[in-house]
């Protein structure tokens, strides 16, 4: 129906969406929720997608959509690059699962190998979860360490043991469904605080490495940088503990290499998945050989099983290889970071403009804004990643509760203005033109209006 003055933004929204309205009432039957990842829960309901091209995606209703999801961040060369494509059609007609070795592993590894600088052997797994129970498992076998240190928000995956701290409330007793013997191998802590990791080392023994997602828990909510990084390597090395850079967000993201490369501070594993596959299925652990090697049959060692039915399947291979040697160039990682700086300043200039208690922030190609703001806003002369943090970083007011009707009501209004934004964040592109920021900026003026109209802003 038309839409009129006396629609409310949800009524509107259910309007023009009433083909993903549609499916939704058949998914809620048939999936818990009605979806099949918890990041794509929306009220009054999600939006179905048909196909997607570049920095853009089209919905069964017909609407093209300017994406910030853009595959949860497994797409830096943007949706459906023509070489990736060529690749995995060309390794789909001649099979996709040999149950056997074949040559794109060898050349996918070696890819990883020569951009990483952490990667002196490599295991691919079948994705970013494995990748991290992987690399924490490696960890106590090479320490004799039962536990380890995270950061709080900080998420590694949803198996067990990394589960504790990674939302809000971050000191909960438990998790649901998990052991309480099991979490207890979990030690978590505020982020940004080397004196506050160092005393806890010293008061633990039984920790034995250190994870963390290298520029800020839940892909850079509270931003960590360089100096803290190189104080967990130093401190790390002194007491002989594993450092872990979970960079299954920033692996070839932030640059070729990564964090680790653009910081120069190396971990002695990396779990890798998302563009290390080109948007299919894939991960892989990554770092210094004496800790892969337990997963190799030794005299008088313990060897780490691992199988996994998918661990570098050829199709995720060819999408790899293709889309590796892209990064490889630097031009993927160098564009979407100039479309995130640009849309963080353009937002900023508009939320000033506009008098509107808002702030954009964000490192790299990660672009996150708050609501309720009142402080200094970050310059636009800042770079990729060295803008000023809200809040002062305070996990707890960047990473805590949210307002869901706000976090809903914004995502539907981006939606009717053609922009998918990921709540109250989003991630950029090498496909993310000027044009196309330009026009996100625009999107955003008109969905805070909406939101204003509500009394949600």
């Amino acid at each position: 129906m038309p839409a009129t003055a006396t629609q409310t933004l949800a009524e509107r929204y259910t309007a023009e969406f009433a083909g993903s309205k549609q499916r939704f009432e058949s998914a809620k039957g048939l999936f818990p929720c009605g979806v099949t990842h918890d990041a794509r829960m929306m009220e009054p309901f999600p939006v179905y997608i048909t196909h997607a091209k570049g920095a853009h995606k089209w919905d069964v209703d017909g609407h093209k959509l300017t994406d910030y999801f853009v595959g949860h961040g497994s797409h830096l060369l943007g949706h459906g690059p023509d070489d990736v494509v060529k690749a995995v059609q060309e390794q789909m007609a001649k099979g996709t699962h040999f149950g056997a070795c074949h040559d794109l592993e060898i050349e996918w590894g070696e890819l990883v190998r020569k951009l990483l600088p952490s990667a002196e052997r490599v295991r691919f797994t079948g994705s970013g979860t494995e990748a991290t129970l992987m690399a924490l498992r490696l960890s106590r076998l090479y320490t004799g360490r039962a536990k380890f240190l995270k950061f709080h928000g900080h998420f590694h995956g949803w198996h067990d043991y990394v589960a504790v701290g990674a939302d809000y409330p971050y000191d909960a007793p438990g998790v649901p469904g998990v052991p309480d013997a099991v979490a207890s191998h979990c030690v978590a802590i505020p982020p940004n605080d080397l004196n506050r990791v160092e005393d806890t080392l010293k008061s633990d023994p039984q920790i034995g490495a250190i994870i963390l997602e290298p520029t800020g828990g839940h892909w850079g909510t509270v931003p960590i940088r360089g100096p803290f990084l190189k104080g967990l390597r130093e401190i790390c090395t002194r007491h002989n503990r594993l450092l872990i850079f979970d960079e299954v967000i920033t692996g070839f993201r932030v640059s070729p290499g990564g964090a680790q490369a653009f910081y120069g501070v190396i971990p002695d594993l990396t779990s890798l998945a998302k563009i290390l596959a080109g948007g299919l299925p894939g991960g892989c652990v990554a770092g210094r050989a004496d800790v892969l090697a337990f997963i190799e049959p030794r005299p008088g060692k313990p060897k780490m099983r691992h199988p996994g039915t998918y661990n570098a399947n050829p199709l995720s291979a060819a999408a790899g290889v293709a889309t590796l040697k892209r990064v490889a160039t630097g031009e993927p990682s160098t564009k979407a970071n100039a479309a995130g700086r640009r849309l963080r300043n353009k937002l900023n200039e508009l939320f000033e403009s506009r008098d509107w208690p808002w702030v954009a922030y964000g490192d790299f190609s990660m672009v996150r804004v708050v609501s309720g703001y009142r402080g200094a806003r970050p310059s636009t002369s800042a770079g990729d990643n060295d803008c000023l943090v809200p809040f002062d970083g305070d996990v707890n007011k960047l990473d805590g509760p949210k307002n869901m009707k706000q976090f809903y009501a914004l995502r539907q209004a981006m939606l009717l203005n053609g922009v998918d934004w990921w709540g109250f964040a989003g991630m950029t592109t090498c496909e993310h033109t000027d044009d196309v920021i330009d026009h996100t900026v625009t999107a955003f003026e008109a969905s805070l209006d909406l939101l204003n109209a509500e009394g949600l802003s």
